[in-house]
């Protein structure tokens, strides 16, 4: 498959005063996998470029690394580049801002929503899920792309709109209702959710979890946001992306800091391990193995770290295995894998439940500090700079230290972490000054090492928040 990428003008990129770049014009990105770029390009890897990319097609990916902005800025101006003249950048989603495949994931189901007709739902408010669920399991993908119209029995009023929207905040809500034990908080925060190991108790868990992932599939579908909020190895999970052991921490605090310690000591002569691990499914223990024979293949000091990423991805994964397949069976009936993967894990949250608002001065005010204080010239620096930041950069600061985006009802005052009330924490990283801000979420804490200048801190800020999903200073 070919693609035709065509560059700005050159009048374009003098008025923009931008480096030169290779002739775009005459660019063209050929695979024999189906039109799929290699993996080395669609994670940002230039690197890694394969000898199979032309020479010119390589220069054109260091341009627009090089030149994220402008391009982003000209998509913004134009949305329909990305479905015409750049929509190779769809292949390559990192360099496109988190609004920009906003609106490019919007524009596919607007150009799509070809109604096969209305859905009407009379639902009682105080029986929401399971009312809904009678009502729409039977229903084909095809008929749930149609128009939904809500009634709340004992309730007047038509739907314009409004009941719609409420009708999703409410259904949402209701998902993770204990009494249906299909989802659990977190271990870190208490405010995200996981698919529940233990479901099965409730006989229909499955086909509540098929459910849920229609309903979520429906509303970004439709464009309307959702009071739900997952774990990252969730959100993973719905785009098929890896299990890291950074993603432990929200499920299992403890074990996450067993296997940070694996790593970060010689084990040689300390630890009895082998590439195999127990793990609880239907209320009994199972060994499960890594890989082949992993029983009988000790862990070592040379193989750790692989030891390290098996078990993080089958302890989130096998015990709750079902129930991701049964969700991601509905959720894909209306939404292509190939389009959601787009989003990153933080970017997903933001499409599903909406950008908050955060009120920097209330963190500001519920925020506590080791090592520096309220007058440090790194924490007066870290102020200016968030409260400069964009909505998106609020969003993402909020979800690499906490680990959610989710905004408390009651202010920051109200901010929870693993052992209850948590206010947000900035640390002093003591080291080089040239290092990344690094974050623990259960403690809602973020280390900042000791910059120096506002300039500084604000570029490796900004780097740490907006490519913490790639694992920096992890596995």
């Amino acid at each position: 498959m070919y693609f035709l990428v065509n560059s700005p003008t050159s009048d374009q990129l003098q008025n923009n005063t931008v480096p030169s770049s290779p002739s775009l014009a005459s660019l063209k990105l050929s695979s024999s996998h189906g039109g799929s770029l290699p993996a080395s390009l669609s994670n940002g890897n230039l690197a890694g470029t394969p000898p199979t990319i032309d020479y010119n097609t390589s220069r054109f990916f260091e341009f627009v690394e090089q030149n994220k902005s402008l391009i982003n800025d000209l998509i913004r101006q134009d949305s329909n580049l990305l479905t015409g003249s750049l929509s190779v950048l769809a292949k390559v989603p990192k360099f496109l801002d988190f609004d920009n495949k906003r609106t490019y994931f919007r524009a596919y189901f607007n150009s799509k929503k070809e109604r096969v007709g209305t859905i009407r739902l009379k639902v009682r408010r105080n029986h929401i899920f399971e009312d809904s669920y009678n009502q729409l399991r039977m229903r084909s993908p095809e008929e749930l792309k149609g128009k939904l119209n809500i009634q709340f029995s004992g309730e007047e009023g038509l739907d314009a709109g409004g009941l719609l929207r409420e009708w999703y905040l409410v259904l949402s809500r209701e998902m993770f209702n204990p009494n249906y034990a299909l989802f659990k908080t977190s271990a870190s925060d208490n405010v995200t959710f996981q698919p529940n190991p233990e479901s099965y108790i409730n006989p229909d868990h499955l086909s509540y979890f098929k459910f849920i992932g229609r309903i979520i599939g429906k509303a970004l579908y439709d464009g309307m946001m959702l009071d739900a909020f997952f774990t990252r190895s969730f959100y993973k999970h719905m785009l098929g992306l890896t299990i890291n052991v950074n993603d432990m921490e929200a499920i299992d605090p403890t074990y996450h800091k067993n296997l940070l310690w694996i790593l970060d000591n010689d084990i040689t002569n300390v630890l009895d391990l082998t590439f195999s691990t127990e793990i609880d499914i239907f209320d009994s223990t199972k060994v499960i193995e890594l890989k082949p024979g992993g029983a009988n293949i000790p862990v070592t000091e040379d193989n750790k770290l692989e030891y390290v990423r098996l078990v993080a991805s089958v302890r989130m994964t096998n015990s709750i295995k079902d129930q991701i397949n049964s969700f991601l069976e509905g959720f894909h009936e209306l939404i292509p894998k190939s389009l959601i993967g787009i989003f990153t894990e933080m970017e997903l949250e933001l499409l599903i439940s909406g950008l908050p608002e955060i009120d920097i001065d209330d963190l500001r005010a519920n925020t506590e500090y080791n090592g520096y204080t309220a007058d440090s010239p790194q924490i007066i620096w870290f102020w200016n700079t968030v409260s400069n930041f964009s909505n998106e950069e609020k969003a993402s600061l909020l979800q690499f230290v906490t680990g959610t985006s989710k905004v408390p009802l009651d202010g920051f005052k109200s901010l929870g972490g693993m052992g209850g009330l948590q206010k947000f924490q900035i640390h002093r990283l003591r080291g080089s000054p040239t290092r990344l801000p690094t974050a623990h979420t259960c403690f809602n804490q973020i280390d900042i090492p000791e910059y120096e200048s506002q300039d500084q801190l604000k570029k490796f800020l900004k780097l740490a928040i907006t490519e913490s999903n790639e694992g920096f200073g992890f596995i």
